[in-house]
């Protein structure tokens, strides 16, 4: 009784707070109550401390099966939701600068599908830094690396809830595309013979720059020309993204511009990329792939 009365609460400030909750996305999963989101969350958080707390005095553990499978698993789920989105968007017949919440009818609801699943996904994401635990890589698990995963799922919640279509299609579709070359990359590694073929890896660092600059682009779009889509929805994401590209640059600069030379001599073939500002480092960690001259 007290939990559902604390949920009520939170529920009822929440919907004062944005207004009237978009109905055609009551009753899916995990939606209807932020309290799931929010113990998924704590429980995130409280993962990184204990575990680290458990792993101190244990040896590192290899894992190298599981994430062979969780990167597969993550490019596939990538790649439906890419082809997902691009279909729905197109059949709707989506205004690229600027969309509207409603005047798609039923490409509305797919797409809003689509992005329930992106939602969900960053709960899956999740994984990336119980990785780190397992594998004692605890330098990777850096700020920007939990605020953007606590964060990216928190505010999906919200916008699952207020406005699960319309202009906010674009972002997920780059995310998409950028998670295929990502998760498909990292996966390929774990087999030493692919590691001469992976030539694109310095590519992925600019794809991921590029990300940021388009969204905030596209989001501003619907202020220059207004569609009805709500404007502090707009502002909001704007400034979330602005944090990145903020976080993204000092670790880019860090990383590229103050010791290129040394960086050269020493990277793996495997080289260093950024996925949401980490550094390959942290993808190589996450997914088991080790370079033998750096170890």
């Amino acid at each position: 009784e007290h939990l559902k009365a604390f949920d009520d609460e939170i529920n009822a400030f929440l919907d004062n707070m944005f207004g009237p909750r978009d109905s055609r996305v009551r009753g899916w999963f995990m939606l209807d109550s932020y309290l799931p989101t929010f113990f998924l969350t704590v429980i995130y958080l409280l993962s990184i401390w204990l575990g680290n707390k458990y792993m101190k005095n244990r040896p590192a553990l290899s894992l190298r099966g599981i994430l062979t499978l969780y990167n597969l698993g993550i490019t596939l789920l990538s790649a439906y939701m890419l082809a997902e989105l691009i279909l729905s968007t197109w059949e709707g017949g989506y205004n690229l600068q600027c969309q509207d919440l409603t005047s798609a009818g039923e490409a509305d609801i797919r797409v809003a599908k689509v992005l329930w699943w992106y939602y969900f996904s960053k709960s899956v994401e999740f994984l990336d830094t119980i990785f780190f635990v397992l594998r004692k890589k605890t330098s990777q698990i850096t700020f920007l690396h939990v605020y953007h995963h606590a964060s990216m799922f928190n505010i999906w919640w919200c916008v699952l809830n207020w406005i699960p279509c319309g202009q906010s299609f674009f972002g997920p579709t780059l995310n998409s595309f950028i998670h295929i070359l990502m998760y498909s990359y990292y996966g390929l590694s774990v087999f030493p013979s692919m590691h001469k073929y992976l030539w694109w890896k310095k590519y992925l660092t600019q794809a991921q720059l590029v990300q940021f600059v388009l969204t905030i682009t596209h989001t501003m779009s619907a202020v220059v020309k207004p569609c009805g889509f709500p404007f502090g929805c707009l502002i909001f994401q704007s400034s979330y993204m602005l944090t990145l590209v903020i976080l993204f640059l000092n670790f880019y600069v860090q990383t590229y511009r103050k010791k290129p030379m040394k960086k050269d001599m020493q990277e793996p073939p495997a080289g260093k990329e950024v996925k949401n500002g980490f550094s390959k480092a942290y993808f190589s960690a996450a997914n088991g792939v080790m370079n033998k001259k750096a170890q």
